[in-house]
């Protein structure tokens, strides 16, 4: 049998996919970065316009990736490859793919160096090493856990081990087993320090900063924060959620899991903002610090509070899962690809995985010490990697996904695969062709610098260029898909 015909390891359990997407989805992203950028840009106006980007962006460019994923049952080179040479198309297509398994590979590679900073100072936090009087005192214990490549390289070190053991294991015992108790664990430790939260004192004030909604607190550069933290929390373009769906039963609905792993992900966010907000206000500091309210912040809020030392541990604790379950799935596409395409085995894939893994993200990790001064165009290892995945890898990733599903495919594949009613597969395929690619074309355009944040109040701009893209692309699509999937002449 050839790798297209041979049977696809699928999840054992209907929770499988749900579980394993969600712990992709749910990272640092939502632990770290969404209570920092919500605090930045105003609380509950920013919620709700992240709610609708997420319907907007994440939501089909996710159904779009799952869909690939589940029709080409392989990685996604092999799993794009496969979709488009059913509709006729060329083997160029599958760079997609490409861009799509090097970018998860490259963003895991600074992940794990992030992801070690969680485990660090949830050993600090056992110890008894992270205290301080003020900010001053915790950015300087944050500075010298940095300044050490040993102490460093072995939390990254331990990061990429832990992650390749997991996978090393296989799809059903090592991802979907693990998931499986790291996700509730996730769940009720958020909880725990919710109901923690709630006895702080700052409580209400978090609750009304988090939902009360403000429309003059939210600035244009927050709406496109917003955007951009809506397509990347979701882990799409990165070839994870695309690998995934390559597991995914066939009678499991597409579109009702994308919606449970959208809303999960949302959820899991808000509960870190009721978790962490609340500690914050009691001890009267800033709610928009930026990335030190995690590192810095926090930790100097739990040592000033009863019993904070525990809950400062279980913190950090669900920190490093999150961050764990995270890194499983970036390596993933990778590990697939090495087994269906060159024959070894799950478990000698995975750790020839690691050995690379090891080596870059080792440069990644020695740009905070002894790597501090190899710079190339003002930006060291870890700025390239954060900068190239982040800034070209992904939205390019994205927009070429949509595209292709779009425009260039036949209808009929993803008709049947999404299995929609026509009213529910006209609103996908008119958001994919119109609305999300415009999306992250604003998203892509202003992380390069090249969109200003003043351009983005004026919505009929926007709204101008979304009617003429509809009127060019209802034009253009036949010819497209038939200059695009017709074989070249021999």
């Amino acid at each position: 049998m050839t790798s297209a015909t041979q049977p696809r390891i699928q999840w054992l359990g209907r929770w499988g996919f749900l579980l394993a997407a969600t712990g992709s989805a749910v990272g640092l992203g939502n632990i770290w970065k969404f209570p920092y950028i919500t605090g930045e840009f105003g609380g509950g106006a920013f919620v709700l316009v992240y709610l609708a980007c997420i319907l907007a962006v994440g939501v089909p460019v996710m159904m779009t990736e799952i869909a690939f994923g589940r029709r080409g049952r392989g990685s996604p080179i092999d799993a794009i490859r496969r979709v488009v040479n059913e509709s006729g198309g060329g083997s160029a297509w599958s760079l997609i793919g490409w861009m799509a398994m090097l970018c998860g590979f490259l963003i895991l590679s600074f992940y794990v160096v992030v992801a070690g900073w969680s485990f660090s100072y949830l050993w600090k936090m056992l110890s008894g090493g992270l205290s301080g009087e003020n900010v001053d005192d915790m950015v300087a214990v944050f500075v010298a856990n940095n300044e050490n490549p040993l102490n460093l390289g072995f939390w990254s070190t331990l990061v990429a081990l832990l992650t390749m053991f997991i996978v090393g294991k296989g799809v059903q015992e090592g991802i979907e087993k693990n998931v499986s108790w790291m996700m509730p664990g996730l769940v009720v430790m958020l909880l725990v320090l919710i109901v923690y939260g709630m006895f702080s004192g700052g409580f209400g004030e978090a609750v009304t900063f988090l939902f009360s909604f403000n429309a003059g607190s939210l600035s244009s550069e927050g709406m496109l924060a917003a955007l951009g933290h809506a397509f990347f929390t979701l882990s799409l373009a990165s070839g994870a959620i695309l690998t995934y769906g390559s597991y995914l039963p066939k009678n499991a609905s597409i579109a009702r899991t994308t919606l449970g792993v959208a809303a999960a992900d949302t959820v899991v966010a808000l509960m870190a903002g009721l978790a962490i907000f609340p500690v914050i206000f009691a001890n009267g500091m800033n709610p928009g610090q930026g990335p030190g309210l995690i590192f810095m912040s926090l930790p100097l809020a739990f040592d000033a509070m009863p019993f904070g030392t525990l809950f400062g541990i279980l913190f950090f604790a669900m920190l490093s899962m999150a961050a764990l379950t995270s890194s499983i799935s970036m390596v993933e596409a990778t590990v697939s690809w090495l087994c269906d395409n060159k024959g070894l085995s799950r478990r000698a894939a995975a750790w020839g995985t690691g050995i690379v893994l090891w080596l870059v993200s080792t440069l990644a990790m020695l740009s905070f010490n002894l790597g501090a001064e190899w710079m190339l165009a003002g930006k060291n290892v870890f700025d390239w990697l954060d900068y190239l995945t982040a800034r070209w890898m992904m939205p390019l990733g994205g927009l070429g996904t949509v595209v292709l599903a779009g425009f260039v495919l036949k209808s009929d594949a993803f008709r049947e695969e999404l299995g929609l009613s026509p009213l529910l597969y006209t609103l996908w395929l008119t958001m994919v062709r119109y609305v999300t690619p415009l999306g992250i074309l604003v998203v892509f355009t202003d992380a390069l610098g090249i969109y200003s944040v003043t351009f983005a109040a004026h919505w009929p701009w926007l709204l101008a260029i979304l009617v003429v893209m509809v009127a060019v692309g209802e034009g253009l699509s036949p010819r497209l898909r038939q200059a695009l999937t017709t074989p070249a002449r021999p």
